[in-house]
């Protein structure tokens, strides 16, 4: 996919390229840049063709300077495996219920009557 991505992001440079050459061609254009009544098209494009320009350069220059080697993959955080892993979480639940444990919510909702909405419930 990245040759792909760099082929595509070049075509915008290279039409703009070919945009000014095409226009610095003309027979006066050696009168002086900002005289010919061209002159602010090619410094617009030459604007345009910077900016486009630019975010590739950056992104080549990080392709070229970071060392990588074939055999080595990245470490990411997928690698180390999930922060929480459910399955562990449910067999400790579960040995805790078959020791007689159990959660402390648990045995609190057996010796209080369950709270209905929007009543307090008085204790004598």
């Amino acid at each position: 996919m990245r040759p792909v991505k760099l082929i595509l992001s070049l075509l915008p440079l290279v039409y703009i390229g070919w945009l000014l050459i095409h226009f610095t061609s003309f027979d006066g254009w050696s009168d002086g840049m900002i005289a010919g009544g061209l002159g602010p098209t090619v410094l617009g494009l030459s604007a345009i063709g910077l900016l486009l320009a630019l975010p590739l350069l950056l992104k080549l220059l990080r392709f070229l300077l970071t060392p990588s080697i074939p055999g080595e993959s990245k470490p990411n955080a997928a690698a180390e495996g999930p922060a929480f892993d459910a399955d562990a979480a449910l067999a400790r639940y579960l040995e805790r219920k078959a020791a007689g444990q159990g959660s402390a919510e648990i045995s609190e909702a057996e010796d209080a009557p369950r709270p209905v909405f929007g009543r307090k419930i008085v204790r004598e």
